[in-house]
């Protein structure tokens, strides 16, 4: 029988390794938080995930998950192995899917991070060729109420095959980042605010301004906050958006001012759009730095790239 030592030194058996079965388990009650709500997504019976959960503590020795009648949540052992029971679950997929692509050609599942903009770069073309040739690939697409830097997290703990994301300077830990698109962003106002004329701005003179802005995390909402508090402005927002749409309706009726990118400003009405110069929003696609895409991802990354 096959062994490998573990930290301490000691032998580890192949049958003392964890299932793969108990490892998915654990990763859906891990997501969900509920062995309830965990045994509806994996169309089980509780009993039957509750019992693999508790053989997968007995083989670890360790306690996973802190339970009473009304919460579930993740002890410190269990966090430390929900990234490898995802990435072995990715492991094992892949080998599944690399078989299957030379006998009967690409399947498995693609999950998709994605923001509610992706700009000039057109995922839904590379989407488009991507299914034509590759019809046996279930692709679930995400949109995460965090988003960018919630994107970042779900793509670097398996949550999210990739996403495409805005992630301005340095990548997040844990992520291979590659540009897709560059565009600027621009100011938005109503057509009767003073700036409405002007040729461009910059941000010295918007320092009394009210602004509507995206909730932090969002790409554009981390570009411009880095942006006035390297130019020491401290500005003030007002509104939170998740939407151009409400950030443009709330910008025509004189709410405030906003920062668009110019491909969304262009399409609306009522609203003046005025150039700022330097600041710009880069479109990213994400793939973990410490897993090797699956066959899926890897094939519609040659699309999207």
């Amino acid at each position: 029988m096959s062994t490998k030592p573990d930290r301490q030194g000691n032998d580890i058996t192949a049958a003392q390794l964890p299932n793969l079965e108990s490892l998915r388990k654990f990763v859906v009650v891990a997501e969900e938080l509920s062995f309830t709500r965990a045994s509806r997504r994996l169309h089980v019976v509780q009993s039957g995930v509750s019992s693999a959960v508790a053989a997968l503590e007995r083989e670890l020795g360790a306690v996973l998950f802190d339970r009473d009648r009304h919460t579930v949540a993740l002890t410190d052992a269990g966090r430390a192995l929900l990234p490898e029971a995802r990435a072995a679950l990715a492991a094992a997929r892949g080998a599944a899917e690399a078989v299957a692509e030379v006998t009967t050609g690409l399947r498995g599942t693609l999950s998709i991070g994605m923001m509610i903009s992706t700009g000039s770069a057109d995922v839904p073309a590379a989407l488009a060729r991507f299914h034509a040739t590759h019809p046996g690939v279930v692709v679930r697409l995400r949109v995460l109420p965090g988003g960018s830097a919630g994107l970042a997290r779900a793509v670097a703990d398996g949550t999210l095959d990739l996403a495409v994301l805005s992630v301005p300077g340095e990548p997040p830990p844990g992520l291979t980042v590659r540009q897709l698109a560059e565009e600027p962003l621009v100011l938005v106002c109503a057509p009767g605010h003073p700036l409405a004329q002007a040729r461009a701005v910059t941000l010295d003179g918007l320092g009394g301004e009210t602004f509507i802005d995206f909730p932090v995390g969002w790409g554009t909402r981390t570009i411009l906050d880095r942006a006035f508090a390297a130019a020491g402005i401290d500005r003030q927002v007002t509104f939170e958006v998740a939407y151009y749409t409400t950030a443009a309706d709330l910008v025509g009726n004189g709410l405030g001012i906003a920062f668009l990118p110019e491909s969304a400003a262009a399409g609306f009405e009522g609203i003046a759009m005025v150039p700022v110069p330097s600041l710009s929003w880069q479109i990213h696609v994400a793939t973990a730095a410490g897993r090797r895409p699956s066959a899926a991802a890897r094939a519609f990354l040659g699309y999207l790239l």
